[in-house]
């Protein structure tokens, strides 16, 4: 067994008292002579610690402003290697499929564990969202979003994590289809938020089958 750096000692200590203290996404890490103190290493040992975080998507370093945790949660950019599939319409098809088996669900845990903070979040990416599509915008990137926000309104550790890897096929089926259907994708969307709203998990449920299947027929009719 490899003997550990003095760097990599200091990454876990490190990723130990952003544990322990609760960081959340986007908040300010103490600054390099703090942690410098807090550890008690040298700053060049903080500064390759930082380096190893951040290649992690652990923290994220912001030139002139600090040292910030990552929204991406520790999540690999590719965990799951999608850039490297050629077949793209089968890499499209299957994430379809896979999402058909993971949201809904996911959106019923939504409708049953989301604190009113959450669906207040989600209203608000809902709205920016609405406002992309009506003005005929690129939301690709919102979508991802609005998808993410469900998961973390399930209060599932693990499928907050998973959805936006796997949500990375909301971008490459949007490049697939060359017509997007905003009015009917404006108001499965609204339906599926009014549903998480009310606290109603079968409508929650029902609402993401329905819109991720109309999606993936789409696909396929684009595609012949």
């Amino acid at each position: 067994m490899e003997k550990q750096t003095l760097a990599e000692i200091a990454a876990q200590k490190l990723l130990q008292i952003i544990q322990e203290k609760g960081y959340a996404p986007g908040d300010k890490l103490p600054t390099e002579a703090e942690l410098s103190e807090t550890l008690e290493v040298g700053r060049n040992t903080i500064r390759e610690a930082l380096r190893i975080l951040m290649s992690r998507n652990i923290v994220t370093i912001r030139q002139g402003s600090g040292t910030f945790l990552s929204d991406k949660n520790g999540v690999a950019d590719d965990p799951l290697g999608f850039t490297m599939i050629e077949d793209r319409r089968k890499l499209t098809e299957d994430l379809i499929q896979i999402r058909v088996m993971l949201e809904p669900p996911i959106a019923a845990l939504a409708a049953q564990n989301a604190a009113p903070k959450d669906i207040k979040c989600l209203e608000q990416i809902l709205l920016d969202l609405e406002n992309m599509m009506e003005n005929r915008e690129d939301y690709s990137e919102k979508d991802s979003q609005f998808h993410a926000q469900i998961a973390n309104c399930s209060h599932n550790l693990v499928m907050a994590n998973l959805v936006p890897v796997i949500t990375d096929g909301i971008r490459i089926f949007a490049d697939s289809v060359r017509e997007t259907e905003y009015k009917q994708t404006l108001l499965s969307h609204r339906r599926i938020y009014e549903a998480i709203r009310d606290r109603k998990p079968v409508e929650a449920q029902q609402a993401m089958h329905f819109h991720l299947m109309y999606n993936h027929n789409r696909y396929r009719e684009e595609d012949r």
